[in-house]
């Protein structure tokens, strides 16, 4: 038991020095020595907990997704907010310019790591999914939403709304974050069978901020 809590102390070390590397110089600049010489470990070490840099990288996401889970998790079961809140606190809590918590941005938005980028969406829309559908299968029960295909629309709910707020594809005005905004919760309200208009109410819980 030992052995394993100081290997993942171990793991996490490198992976905390690996992230302020790929920042500090780049993923491409940044090589395996470099974080050798950061975590102060053998090469041995090194492959022991990660196959390669590329390995490193796919782990830092996955720690960040694991964090946008543990959020939505809190806010599904958090008794003081409603249906409609919930909802959108869950799509919003992931919005943060994923994934931001290593100083990764720059490095998934990077041209040639596109296909990197199309993973850590994939992973974010399969791994929150559950979480969603189950509120809006809650507010089907309630008689708040209808709709006869919960886990589809939170599909295309969370999609939508981690491509068209994320700075790393669209840079909108103030304005035109306003306008997509209020467009984006229009089409929520059609799609999951909420009452019009019931969700503008919640339209400050997005940052209009460029």
């Amino acid at each position: 038991m030992r052995t394993v809590k100081d290997s993942d102390k171990r793991k996490s070390e490198i992976l905390n020095a690996a992230g302020k590397l790929f920042a500090a110089k780049g993923y491409d600049a940044a090589t395996v020595n470099d974080i050798l010489r950061a975590v102060n470990i053998a090469k041995g070490t090194f492959y022991y907990h990660f196959k390669s840099k590329e390995d490193v990288l796919d782990a830092l996401v996955k720690r960040q997704i694991d964090v946008g889970l543990e959020k939505a998790q809190a806010v599904a079961a958090d008794p003081r907010l409603g249906v409609e809140e919930k909802l959108l606190a869950v799509i919003m809590a992931q919005k943060t310019r994923t994934p931001v918590k290593e100083g990764l941005l720059p490095v998934i938005n990077e041209p040639a790591n596109a296909l990197l980028r199309q993973k850590v969406l994939s992973e974010y829309v399969l791994r929150l999914g559950p979480i969603l559908t189950e509120i809006i299968q809650e507010g089907i029960v309630k008689k708040i939403f209808s709709t006869p295909h919960p886990k589809e629309c939170t599909e295309i709910l969370l999609t939508a709304g981690l491509v068209i707020f994320d700075t790393a594809y669209f840079r909108w005005t103030k304005e035109e974050l306003a306008q997509r905004v209020a467009t984006f919760i229009c089409a929520m309200e059609r799609l999951i069978g909420a009452e019009p208009g019931s969700l503008a109410r919640l339209s400050g819980m997005f940052s209009t901020e460029s």
